[in-house]
């Protein structure tokens, strides 16, 4: 069985004889495979090898070396939500990155912390959305807000602030499309919503959350990008996340458009939704032992 991208860079370390051209060759290799790409992995590299012409380092000192390199692109975030206003919560992401089952996992955790929560089908382009999104909210108990389908997902949005405001709800999850018969089409239609929404909720109660697939390598780069451009994201929340993802993707998102993580989902429970860790994100990316 081949061996885990963590695991397969803590056992390049562990392994060393001395930090040779060989070793940081290996390294570099790793390092692309594992999604930071190449300028990111040539650099690290190039740090490293500073380091270990200055010193003498052990395997466990140079692969924290690389941890704290790493480190400082990684940043977490948890959204701090106001009981007595209306906050809105806009998920984007592509198609198949888990969006939906993100919102339920969100509704969830949200409800069992007493807030007052209402789902918005946002996502009038794909046909069975608004069905997917019902499902959800019947099984964690939520209300929801929804038209027929190819109905303007702005006018959606427009009618869940005003009936969360009428019934004092607390918080708005609302879902978009991931897709649209063109790209432009697509961000031309999160814009009008983004200022419809920006229109009727405060600043400090509106989060633009980004689903991620941890598995998508640089096409999660590419969704970043995409997303961030068009209207600015506030957060991430990873999906699809074990220790057999690379992840290295996470970390050029993060150092080129500074956005931080709030949550990672590893399974498809509704209670497999957690706060991001970063010490526990860069362990398992590493495979550095939880306990070293």
């Amino acid at each position: 069985m081949k061996k885990r991208f963590g695991e397969r860079l803590a056992y390049l370390f562990k392994s060393k004889k001395q930090f040779d051209e060989s070793f940081f060759e290996n390294l570099e290799d790793l390092l692309i495979e594992g999604d930071l790409g190449a300028v990111e992995a040539f650099g690290i590299s190039e740090k490293l090898q500073e380091l270990c012409r200055k010193q003498r380092v052990s395997n466990v000192e140079a692969l924290n070396t690389l941890k704290e390199e790493l480190s400082q692109y990684i940043n977490s975030y948890l959204p701090v939500l106001q009981k007595d206003k209306l906050s809105m919560i806009l998920v984007l992401g592509v198609n198949g990155v888990g969006k939906t089952t993100t919102i339920a996992k969100l509704a969830n955790k949200y409800l069992s912390q007493g807030y007052s929560v209402v789902m918005s089908a946002a996502d009038t382009f794909r046909a069975a959305a608004a069905d997917q999104l019902q499902l959800h909210a019947d099984r964690v108990g939520c209300r929801i807000v929804r038209q027929n389908p190819g109905s303007d997902p702005g006018a959606v949005i427009y009618d869940t602030i005003s009936s969360a405001s009428a019934k004092k709800d607390q918080i708005i999850l609302a879902d978009t499309a991931g897709r649209m018969h063109t790209k432009d089409n697509l961000l031309k239609e999160l814009q009008k919503i983004d200022k419809i929404i920006r229109k009727r909720i405060s600043e400090e109660n509106y989060i633009k959350i980004l689903v991620i697939d941890s598995t998508t390598g640089q096409n999660g780069i590419r969704q970043a990008e995409m997303f961030h451009n068009a209207i600015g994201i506030t957060t991430l929340a990873l999906t699809k996340y074990d220790s057999a993802s690379k992840g290295g993707s996470i970390i050029q998102i993060g150092k080129k458009f500074k956005i931080p993580i709030s949550f990672i989902g590893t399974g498809e429970r509704y209670n497999d939704l957690s706060i991001f860790n970063k010490e526990e994100f860069l362990n398992t990316l590493l495979g550095i032992e939880q306990d070293a």
